[in-house]
């Protein structure tokens, strides 16, 4: 029979919400502007046969690993910044929409000629209905790294040496996060300091990195091999990745299956919080990190972490758009609902 550990209980998960009260994380992201229109259906075209829409509100959010730092800041974190945006209307607006929630930009590297990645969502409904995403247009530009931006990241990263014990990098694949940085990273933490990553297409490539917090697919391409949902075959790769990255622990997110964390010796599945019925996944990855190492940095264990990551995870499910959420949002997810700790799963490692 698998080994029994005792799951955390409510009291400790809520003393550790309350210590995210302005604790910092280092991240170095690949920081991506999120832009949603929204508009009322006018009539079909008379030169295409597509909608045509009366726009009704525009809005400008972080995204990509800026959804993380934001996700931070919205739990009453202390973000810290490090990445690349352009000089383009995308770039510029991003920086103001994070100093607006009080994060600083200072280690925000500003390039020249370098389209800040954006991803346009349009929506349309009746005025007072829901809004439905028609299309999604994305402006990708790879960011053409050399030894001046290698430069100015390092320097970056020194800037805000000591001031953190947990680091995230959020991989999304345009530059600003590569394996060389890893290094810098975890200098210009304090001594001890804990390094999370998040890849989307090349995990394999952080080795050492102390945790990592990939999706069920993610998972499934470093290992080679689908799940299934067939936990035998989730653990055993688990237990495979873990080696391969010599992480200390690895927090794979599963969607409506939960969570399943894997450290040394042991193996926890936790079911997820909240419904089946979801409104949006768009950023829910980056509020799982987000809350995760915030949690890290307040002192918890990786099973409290992964916990709390859990019940955030769940909360901004259920809301539409790229979403954060509040300490408040988080405290009341844990008072309401004890099922993910009255049903957490250990397997044998």
């Amino acid at each position: 029979m698998p080994a029994k550990h005792p799951a955390p209980e409510p009291e400790r998960l809520l003393e550790i919400v309350e210590r995210f009260a302005d604790q910092p994380v280092l991240l170095l992201a690949d920081l991506v502007t999120d832009r949603f229109i929204r508009g009322t259906p006018k009539r079909i075209s008379r030169e295409a046969p597509v909608m045509i829409l009366s726009v009704d509100s525009e809005a400008l959010v972080p995204g990509g690993g800026a959804n993380a730092v934001a996700n931070i800041a919205a739990l009453g974190g202390r973000p810290l910044p490090v990445g690349v945006v352009g000089d383009d209307e995308s770039g510029l607006g991003l920086l103001r929409e994070l100093s607006s929630r009080g994060i600083p930009v200072d280690g925000v590297v500003r390039v020249g000629g370098y389209r800040t990645p954006t991803k346009t969502r349009v929506l349309g409904g009746a005025r007072h209905a829901v809004k439905q995403q028609i299309v999604r247009y994305d402006v990708e530009s790879r960011l053409p790294i050399g030894d001046e931006q290698r430069d100015a990241l390092r320097e970056a990263l020194r800037s805000y040496g000591g001031e953190a014990a947990v680091a995230v990098l959020s991989d999304y694949g345009y530059g600003a996060v590569v394996p060389e940085l890893l290094s810098h990273v975890r200098q210009a933490l304090t001594k001890e300091g804990v390094v999370l990553c998040d890849s989307r297409y090349r995990l394999g490539d952080f080795r050492g990195a102390d945790g990592a917090t990939p999706n069920e697919e993610e998972a499934e391409a470093l290992a080679g091999q689908r799940f299934n949902d067939d936990d035998s075959i989730v653990e055993a790769a688990g237990r495979e990745l873990r080696d391969r990255l010599a992480a200390r622990f690895l927090l794979i997110t599963r969607g409506g299956r939960g969570m399943s964390l894997f450290e040394a010796g042991r193996i926890a599945h936790l079911v997820v919080h909240g419904t089946d019925q979801v409104a949006d996944v768009t950023g829910a990855g980056d509020t799982v990190i987000g809350t995760f190492a915030l949690a890290l940095a307040a002192g918890a264990e990786p099973l409290e972490a992964a916990m709390l990551a859990n019940y955030a995870g769940g909360v901004v499910v259920a809301k539409a758009g790229t979403a954060t959420l509040t300490r408040d949002e988080l405290r009341w997810a844990v008072e309401s609902d004890h099922r993910p700790l009255e049903e957490l799963r250990w397997a044998k490692s």
